[in-house]
């Protein structure tokens, strides 16, 4: 979302029917039909394309069809019959592939105006009218035989959040598709120094899912003008099930973006990494314009107790997924994507303006298409939903979506300073008073005996029922990188303590019991300028310089050996709230801005026998007491290595200034 990231409060509101008197009126929305089967719009055979379009309110519905998907007339209009549960059918018995189509809508002698209909799964350029196309034709080659890379539960999943341009669009990317879906499926691309960019740069690197931004077909740049340039996050939905023609190497050519994507998916795949995709359901980027309202007005979209559209998204609307047919098209979109697209797991944008049932419906249809894919989002709002607070999918509930995440951002404002505040600091800074909110992400937001609730940031109670339930991150696409963050809160900060305060934020984050996730380019110390919402600022902002990789060597070490110590040992992700509680143990410390804990044990049945971590944020050594004993340092100073870098005896030991050290028995 390019909105900061507020935890609001829900308010109840009554139903409210928005749209103009109409001969086929409801009392009110939950008594529209809903449609039986599948919501798709067209079925493409040689002989005969039939279509469906689910329109309960209107009075006439018309079919146009087009030679070109934009520009010129509709060469046929074709009316459509009125059908069972509120839809418009109509076939066309000649062979239609590679011809476009929109729909029109007729409610009380007023034509809406052409849509491509809420379901278009092929599309022209910049969307406005769907392709018919076959879509096995669209499966590259060996398509059938993609595989999911395995994974054997959610506590091993790695996150790492990209936008397409960014990870490709910079010269010293060696990438030939910049900006591209295909920029993903490139291997052997090097920086000028000859270090690994690109899909080997993650393979190297380690993460297990790449979560990539809004790739569905948004409607923010204008895909008839990619010359100009112009940069967008994506969070601006227009088609919801076809991908976006931006990224693509053709965006006039309705097949050539699908099989780019899954080629895009194919070779992430092939190189071990899962594929997240960004899902914006809570808004449309239009409101009258859009497709649902051209479709069916008002249903798709909450209303204000006047009668209005509400607003959650801050965005001119918030869709309804708490009304059946809502529901069923975010349950069956997802289910798109996963069959289509071999898509791997979804991130849900402002996750806080849906209803949980919705959200436990998407979770019961995903693990039946498959237990592994992974689920998370953004537990709050940009401002009240027209939903009671305990009905809506908020952080403050995620015990109520078993197998669903939430972002903590208790953790991560105790790590770098408050959303709202870009130059206020927290932990990282060396200010106190955050050392209980990041004791609660260690945990995994789940209950535990040494965590004092009442000391935690923004929660009174813990809300995960497993460790799997929260993400842990320290920053994101939204708001400052880490390196932005850290220059702009801590004064006079030096190169050297950037580096060392970078390490010991990701160090708490790949310790943590939540499922790491880190924003692309920060294991090279990627920075944006200084610009917190960059959503549509230029690549000289955006673009990840890959150069850095070699400037910053040390620190992609660093990120590099976390990812690989944690996959080592199943002590840093149990994956069960019973034995974070039994294995998990913070120590005492005196004073403030130091942090430490050991997993005791052999933890989750790792090889080390108790494992101690302690997060240093003080300008000075730390001291910490531990049990008399010799112990292994692996890692110290900024520096890793499983095979040890040094001994240590007990009972005190020294933690260097504004740095992390993890040793073991």
């Amino acid at each position: 979302m390019k909105l900061n990231d507020l935890v609001i409060i829900g308010v109840a509101a009554t139903t409210v029917v928005s749209c103009a008197p109409s001969k086929k009126e409801y009392a009110s929305y939950e008594l529209y039909p809903v449609r039986t089967g599948s919501l798709t719009e067209m079925e493409y055979a040689p002989d005969a394309t039939r279509f469906t379009l689910w329109s309960p309110t209107a009075d006439e519905v018309r079919l146009m069809l087009y030679d070109a998907g934009d520009g010129g007339h509709a060469y046929e209009t074709v009316a459509m019959s009125p059908a069972e549960n509120g839809t418009w059918t109509a076939k066309v018995e000649q062979d239609l592939k590679g011809k476009f189509y929109t729909f029109n809508v007729k409610i009380d002698g007023k034509w809406l105006g052409d849509t491509p209909g809420i379901n278009a799964q092929a599309v022209g350029v910049n969307g406005k009218r769907a392709a018919v196309i076959d879509m096995r034709e669209t499966d590259p080659e060996g398509w059938a035989e993609d595989k999911r890379p395995p994974l054997a539960s959610p506590a091993d999943v790695i996150i790492y959040e990209v936008h397409h341009r960014d990870f490709s669009i910079d010269p010293s990317s060696g990438i030939r598709h910049k900006g591209k879906f295909l920029a993903m499926t490139e291997t052997g691309t090097v920086n000028p120094d000859k270090l690994a960019t690109g899909i080997d740069h993650l393979k190297e690197l380690g993460v297990t899912h790449v979560h990539i931004l809004p790739s569905y077909d948004y409607a923010s740049v204008d895909e008839s003008k990619l010359d100009e340039n112009k940069y967008n996050w994506g969070y601006d939905p227009q088609n919801y099930n076809v991908p976006d023609g931006s990224y693509s190497t053709e965006p006039y050519k309705p097949d050539v973006r699908i099989r780019e994507f899954k080629q895009m998916v194919q070779a992430l795949h092939k190189a071990g990494i899962r594929v997240v995709l960004d899902v914006v359901y809570n808004h449309t980027f239009n409101t009258a314009e859009s497709n649902f309202e051209r479709t069916v007005p008002g249903y798709f979209y909450r209303q204000t107790p006047d009668g209005g559209f509400a607003d959650a998204s801050a965005c001119g609307n918030e869709t309804a997924s708490n009304r059946a047919m809502m529901r069923k098209y975010m349950v069956e979109s997802v289910l798109h994507w996963i069959n289509e697209y071999h898509i791997d797991g979804f991130r849900f944008d402002l996750m806080g303006i849906h209803d949980i049932e919705t959200m436990n419906e998407i979770r019961k249809a995903a693990t039946a298409a498959d237990p592994t894919i992974f689920i998370y989002g953004e537990g709050w709002a940009a401002s009240a939903p027209q939903l009671p607070q305990d009905s809506l999918a908020m952080k403050a509930n995620t015990y109520k979506m078993p197998g669903i995440a939430a972002f903590s951002d208790e953790m991560r404002d105790a790590l770098r300073g408050p959303f709202n505040d870009n130059h206020q600091g927290a932990f990282l800074a060396g200010l106190p008073g955050g050392e209980e909110s990041i004791k609660f992400g260690i945990a995994g937001a789940v209950k535990h005996p040494q965590v004092n609730n009442e000391g935690v940031n923004y929660s009174k109670a813990p809300w995960a029922e497993q460790p799997t339930q929260m993400i842990s991150y320290v920053s994101c696409h939204d708001d400052m990188c880490l390196v932005d963050r850290l220059k702009a809160s801590v004064p006079g900060i030096t190169p050297e303590e950037l580096t060392r305060l970078d390490k010991l934020a990701q160090t708490a984050v790949f310790t943590s019991q939540g499922v790491p996730f880190i924003y692309a380019g920060e294991e090279v110390m990627r920075d944006k300028k200084g610009v917190h919402n960059s959503y549509q600022s230029p690549d000289s902002v955006n673009a990840i310089d890959w150069k850095r990789k070699t400037e910053h060597a040390d620190v992609f070490a660093y990120y590099k050996g976390l990812i690989q110590l944690r996959k080592n040992h199943p002590a840093f992700r149990l994956g069960d709230a019973g034995l974070v509680r039994e294995h998990l143990e913070f120590l005492p410390v005196e004073g403030s801005n130091v942090v430490a804990y050991r997993l005791k044990g052999h933890a989750g049945g790792d090889t080390w026998g108790n494992i101690y971590v302690v997060l240093n944020a003080r300008k000075e050594t730390a001291k910490v007491s531990v049990p008399e004993g010799k112990y292994t340092v692996v890692c110290k100073n900024g520096f890793i290595s499983e095979q040890g870098l040094g001994t240590m005896y007990g009972p005190e030991i020294s933690v260097p200034a504004q740095s992390a050290i993890i040793f073991y028995q």
